[in-house]
This record gives C-alpha cells, sequence and structure tokens, in this order.
C-alpha cells in the first residue's frame, strides 16, 4: 500500500511504482494518490485531492475529513494486511499511520523525508519507533537519520532523471504554438487548494500589470493534477487577464516561459532544472505563518536554496507578496540581458547538489529488497 497526500508525492510515488513494475510486475499496489500512481498501475482507493491542504490554520478547518480517510485507511490494514506500506511524505497524516502499522505489525518504508532538518525535529523519535526504513532524496539527510540509529537509504531525486533540459525556449514555444515574437509569462500557483487561493489573485494583478507595460506578453497557467480546471476558471475570470490554462504537457510548457512566479514546492525544482528564470512566492494564514516562523530553524523555503545551502532563488514570503513586488521582479527576468544565463547557473547549482541518479529505479529496488525480506 502506497500513501500520497499531494501532487508531488504522487508523482514520486508514479515513477517509483513504474519502476516497480518493471522490475516486478507481479507485486500489486493499491493506496492515496492521483492520475500519475494510477497511471503507473496503482489501484487508487481515494484520490489525494481529499486531502492536499497546507498550513496549520487550513488543516484545523479539514479536520473531520481528513480524519475519516485516515480511519478508513486504518480499517484497510487491518481488514487487507499489505506486505509493506510506503508513506510518501505528507507527515501530519503518515507518521500517525506508521504507528498504527506498527501495531499491526506491518513493516514501514518512509520515502522522501519530513522536512525534519526545517523543524520539528523531534519526529525523527517517532521515525525510529515507528519507520522500518527511511529512503530519502537528499545526501545531507543520510547523517540525519544515522545519528539517530534509523535504518536510511539515498536513493537520490527522481526530478535528476524526470528533468532533462531537451528543448531551448524557442523550441518549446513552437511546440506549444506560442507566436515567437511575444515573451511567456508562467504563473504557478501550486497544487492544493488553498495555495490556489492565496496566490493566484495576487500573481493576475502582476501580471495584468505587466501586460500593461509589454503588450507582446502571454500569460500561460499550468492546471496541476488533483486540481479541478473550473475552480481556478472562477478565479481567472474575476481578472482581465487573458490567460491559457493548460493540463499536460508540463516540461514543454515550463520551458516555453521566459519568466516564471512559482508557489514554493517540489515544482520549483523542475522550473530550476530546466533552466528558466523565476523567482518564488509564498504565503499562508496569518497565524500560521506566526507559528512557523517560531519553528522553521533554517533560512529558506525554496528547495532550490535549500540543497544548495545559498540564496540562489529569489523568495517572496507572506507580506512582501504584493501585485508591486512580483510586477517588478516579473519584468526583471523578462528583460535583463543575463537573465537567461543566471537560470543556467541555477540549474547547474542545483542539479549538482541533489545527489544521485536512478532516484525511482532505486527506491523500486528497496521496495522489492524489503519485500523479500518480510
Amino acid at each position: 500500500m502506497v500513501i500520497a497526500g499531494e501532487a508531488s508525492g504522487d508523482a514520486h510515488a508514479g515513477r517509483m511504482i513504474a519502476a516497480l513494475k518493471k522490475i516486478a510486475p507481479e507485486v500489486a499496489v493499491k493506496g492515496i494518490g492521483g492520475d500519475t500512481m494510477r497511471e503507473a498501475g496503482a489501484d487508487i482507493m481515494i484520490d489525494f485531492s481529499e486531502l492536499a491542504v497546507m498550513g496549520l490554520v487550513e488543516v484545523i478547518k479539514r479536520y473531520r475529513s481528513i480524519k475519516k480517510i485516515f480511519n478508513q485507511v486504518v480499517a484497510e490494514l487491518k481488514q487487507n494486511k499489505p506486505d509493506l506500506l510506503i508513506l510518501v511524505d505528507y507527515p501530519g497524516f503518515n507518521l500517525k499511520l506508521a504507528k498504527q502499522a506498527k501495531k499491526l505489525g506491518i513493516p514501514v518504508l518512509y520515502y522522501i523525508s519530513p522536512k525534519v532538518w526545517a523543524w520539528r525535529a523531534g519526529r525523527v523519535k517517532a521515525i525510529k519507533q515507528s519507520v522500518d526504513h527511511m529512503a530519502v532524496l537528499f545526501p545531507f539527510e543520510v547523517d540525519i537519520y544515522q545519528q539517530a540509529g534509523v535504518p536510511v537509504s539515498c536513493v537520490g531525486h527522481p526530478l535528476v532523471d524526470a528533468v532533462k533540459k531537451n528543448l531551448s525556449s524557442k523550441q518549446a514555444k513552437i511546440k506549444m504554438g506560442f507566436k515567437l515574437n511575444r515573451r511567456v509569462l508562467g504563473l504557478f500557483p501550486g497544487s492544493r487548494r488553498s495555495e490556489v487561493e492565496a496566490l493566484l489573485p495576487v500573481m493576475l494583478d502582476a501580471a495584468e500589470r505587466v501586460q500593461k507595460q509589454y503588450e507582446n506578453v502571454d500569460v500561460v497557467l499550468p492546471v496541476a493534477s488533483g486540481l479541478n480546471a473550473s475552480f481556478i476558471e472562477e478565479i481567472v475570470s474575476k481578472s482581465n487577464v487573458p490567460v491559457k490554462m493548460i493540463e499536460g504537457d508540463f516540461y514543454q510548457l515550463t520551458s516555453s516561459c521566459d519568466a516564471i512566479v512559482a508557489a514554493s514546492g517540489t515544482v520549483t525544482l523542475e522550473i530550476a532544472l530546466l533552466g528558466v528564470p523565476h523567482f518564488i512566492t509564498y504565503r499562508v494564514a496569518p497565524m500560521t505563518y506566526r507559528i512557523l516562523k517560531r519553528l522553521v530553524r533554517i533560512p529558506y523555503v525554496g528547495l532550490c536554496n535549500i540543497v544548495t545551502g545559498g540564496n540562489v532563488v529569489m523568495e517572496l514570503l507572506q507580506d512582501e507578496v504584493t501585485a508591486e513586488r512580483l510586477e517588478a521582479e516579473l519584468i526583471t527576468r523578462l528583460t535583463a540581458n543575463d537573465s537567461k544565463q543566471q537560470a543556467e547557473q541555477v540549474r547547474k547549482q542545483v542539479l549538482s547538489a541533489l545527489g544521485p541518479a536512478g532516484g525511482a529505479d532505486n527506491a523500486a529496488q528497496l521496495i522489492v529488497n524489503m519485500l523479500e525480506q518480510s
């Protein structure tokens, strides 16, 4: 059983399941996930869109429905014990599930570590009690678990293999049907409803300001897996900006952009690995932000900055997320002569910091090893 509670987890789990099916096609997979897991051959019991929510206050609002799903999964674990439970990130839900699995004698593999290096380091103790093996993405995470006595493997980040810069901006524009004499501005407001609600309106305001200054700018928006297009259309309809919403062709779309403003998350690694000029933005409920400010132990929220250990991609957070500030940063990236060169430098730094290739295959082999031992 595989549990992925959000779009990035579904994407990682889907690649892992696809690799698993190649080396062990007889293994049956079920769980919580989305289209990527489904396409890889998993039987999806519950779609992750019912769980995807970000922020402490936001989670409290959805507590009852999330608890109901949790109880449903625990009941399934009791009635149809899997040979292995694989938990993909999503720690608020998955660590509690690991505890229940431990009581039931079900082996647990945790794929993609909770961000214990950023906040709530005490979770390592809970992991040691309930998790049989950690499969981490970043080399720096290995020491954390080794020191705590938790069995750990760095399988490598799947994006090292999945994201290849095969197309120039010009080639991608042609494939996507964009005019070469126009610049493409990407709005990437996240994969959770709460993120889109918080960030898309201000992104649209900024895009409108940019278009007033530069007539040759088209605005595009990828519809994240698990999000309802009509929900996004409703927000877009309140703006004066013509927006081309696109489902699928994500890497082609990203490569076609001349500048992107993106919600913090795995997507920012993908944008960086494609060498596209961008910056990171994030905003949550004020109470959530005040609590997180006291808890978070690292200076960055963006994964590119975390893995490289430096401020390689600009981050605009909370009160800094204004239409005026987003407009200024977008125009800089659209017009600066060295914008592409800087993005290429970021690409090389991030790729170097991400560690070994073959992430999905390495994770799949670890699963097979654990199944053989159980």
